[in-house]
């Protein structure tokens, strides 16, 4: 919760609130105040208490305050510490007669109306307040029923699907509804065939083009991938699906045990660790070819591989000499060469995204597990987190930030959960985005930097979540099975 985006009135109320949790008493006193003391030999010692019981709650204001204040950095940061536009997205309208329109509109309707609402840049207008009649092509626009209260929208995105001919054709529009003289911004035309893959493809991409003309220049993630590790058929396999949870399929069969899950920058070659009967291996798979692809055997235990940005290295963990260190190889496997050598182990690389010129990694070299960064050289190895037992470093695409499983407050008899956690890497400044929601681990950064896919017990068992990079807008995108280990496509 960002308190300090709160209008004064929640801000009041939220403040009581946490007071009755945290200070019952003082609560009761609160009410109190508010009509129940009267003006009796009484009401001096009950102001004294209430005065008590305020200054209880202003130390509190004052610390959900800073916490506010330190998640600021992380919203502008992350490009969501901008005011959202207020966007009305009407339903589509069918634009013939044909009886296959009803389901792909739907189809259309709820993943058009999905990948606006998780884009984290709009604020979609409630579709209570919209006019009995809603537009399916310019000339239906009425400007003064979407530009004033109740919808009050600023922009207006609307169109019409239909089949004929056996083609699906979508037409669709963004206007600023504002500008009336001059509204429209976007307007697009797709067609494809009739299929509810088709339609989901059609919303994705107006989706987008809507989303990187109203998010600053950045491209949307609707049509990214994410691939994970699910138990669903009976073994731990590589799994694929949409960004939002659609159409999740099976990639790998190797009967066996496969993690980490690593897709190239440019998506074609899918690196992961598998327990073969060599041990466990670093293995590639063609995602052109949808099968395996040759990748040499390096002997003892291989894991975690992690591209660099040009994907011309792969960097990974590896016991071939003893303890588990950090190695680095060329794309194909070839030019293997060590980057660490330190006491205790050294596993998950993640490389600095932006520049390639940096790789984050975990270490025990000081007895619990915490995160270091190096030069992708393996010089200039500098400790990142300060306490508790660190994990799963993962770079944002701009490089400013590390996303982190942190147990702050480990050992017997500590209260700590596994959470996940930002740090500006400059300043080592850090903020928790999850709480006590079950153990939280393996954050993966969006190609747009606004969300974060993680893994997290909170429903019960482990599940992919995603959330926006400040903490909010959580849902779970996996049910079934035991679902790890999640990896975001590059773009």
């Amino acid at each position: 919760m960002m308190v300090s985006n709160l209008p004064l009135i929640t801000y009041r109320s939220t403040i009581l609130s946490f007071a009755g949790c945290i200070f019952p008493a003082a609560h009761n006193l609160f009410k109190e105040m508010h009509g129940r003391v009267t003006a009796d030999s009484r009401t001096a010692p009950m102001r004294r208490r209430c005065c008590r019981a305020l200054s209880l709650a202003l130390l509190l204001c004052c610390a959900l305050t800073t916490t506010s204040l330190a998640q600021d950095w992380v919203r502008t940061g992350s490009g969501l510490g901008v005011e959202k536009v207020r966007l009305a997205v009407p339903d589509f309208k069918p634009s013939t007669n044909d009886p296959q329109n009803a389901a792909l509109l739907k189809t259309f309707n709820d993943t058009f109306w999905g990948d606006l609402d998780n884009s984290g840049v709009v604020e979609l207008v409630s579709k209570s307040f919209y006019p009995l009649q809603t537009p399916g092509q310019p000339p239906d626009v009425i400007f003064q029923a979407w530009n004033v209260p109740p919808p009050n929208a600023a922009m207006l995105a609307f169109g019409n699907l239909g089949v004929a001919n056996g083609k699906l054709k979508i037409l669709g529009w963004l206007y600023d509804a504002k500008n009336t003289q001059s509204p429209q911004i976007l307007g697009k035309e797709y067609t494809d065939v009739p299929t509810d893959d088709a339609a989901r493809l059609i919303a994705h991409k107006f989706a987008d083009d809507i989303i990187f003309r109203l998010g600053g220049g950045i491209e949307g993630i609707a049509e990214s991938k994410i691939y994970f590790v699910s138990d669903r058929s009976g073994h731990k396999e590589i799994w694929e699906m949409d960004y939002d949870g659609a159409n999740q399929h099976q990639l790998t069969h190797q009967n066996s045990i496969s993690l980490s899950p690593r897709i190239s920058p440019d998506g074609t070659r899918l690196a992961f660790s598998s327990l073969t009967k060599s041990g466990w291996d670093i293995l590639m798979y063609s995602t052109d070819l949808n099968r395996l692809v040759s990748f040499p055997r390096y002997g003892a235990t291989n894991l975690s591989p992690s591209w660099s940005p040009d994907g011309a290295k792969l960097a990974f963990a590896s016991s071939r000499s003893g303890d588990s260190e950090i190695y680095l190889c060329d794309a194909n496997g070839g030019n293997l060469h060590r980057m660490t050598a330190n006491k205790g182990p050294d596993v998950s690389p993640a490389w600095n995204r932006k520049t390639g010129a940096q790789i984050a990694f975990v270490s025990g070299r000081t007895g619990l597990p915490q995160i270091y960064t190096m030069e992708a050289d393996g010089t200039n190895q500098q400790r990142m987190t300060d306490q508790g037992y660190a994990v799963s470093p993962n770079w944002s695409p701009n490089g400013q930030f590390l996303a982190l499983a942190w147990i702050r407050m480990y050992g017997p008899g500590e209260p700590g959960s596994s959470d996940i956690y930002l740090m500006d890497i400059a300043s080592k400044k850090w903020v928790q985005l999850t709480h006590d929601g079950g153990h939280n681990d393996f954050p993966y950064w969006s190609p747009d930097g606004r969300h974060i896919v993680f893994q997290s017990s909170r429903s019960g068992r482990e599940q992919i979540w995603m959330m926006l990079a400040d903490g909010t807008k959580l849902h779970q995108l996996t049910f079934t099975g035991r679902n790890t280990q999640p990896d975001w496509s590059w773009k």
